[in-house]
């Protein structure tokens, strides 16, 4: 069985702007729920999850040594920082909305995250 939790229950993350690109990293909060990360956070499914703020692509890393995923989301910041009329033009609310995203879990994660 399983289950859909919030990824904030998961893992950390930061984001920042680098031109016009948004570099969000997504940290397990125990490296037992890394391969939870890797396997839920997809290119597609971040893609997906950020919609029409995202209009480039979108690229993955995987730091396993770090128990970490780094994504960048290109075009995401209208030219970036120092051109952008954007309310957050460095990017720094992504983590924020990536953390809000729901994943499934199997049931006892789900159990163990909600207590």
């Amino acid at each position: 069985m399983s289950a859909t939790v919030q990824l904030l229950r998961l893992a950390h993350a930061r984001s920042g702007d680098k031109g016009d690109t948004v570099n969000v990293g997504v940290i397990a909060r125990r490296p037992e729920w890394y391969p939870l990360l890797v396997e839920a956070l997809t290119v597609d499914r971040v893609k997906r999850h950020f919609g029409e703020l995202v209009r480039g692509p979108v690229e993955r890393f995987e730091l396993p040594n770090l128990n970490a995923l780094n994504f960048l989301l290109h075009e995401a910041l209208d030219g970036g920082g120092t051109v952008s009329l954007m309310t957050d033009a460095q990017g720094k609310t992504f983590s924020t909305a990536m953390l809000r995203m729901r994943i499934e879990v199997p049931d006892d994660v789900a159990r163990e995250v909600s207590a």
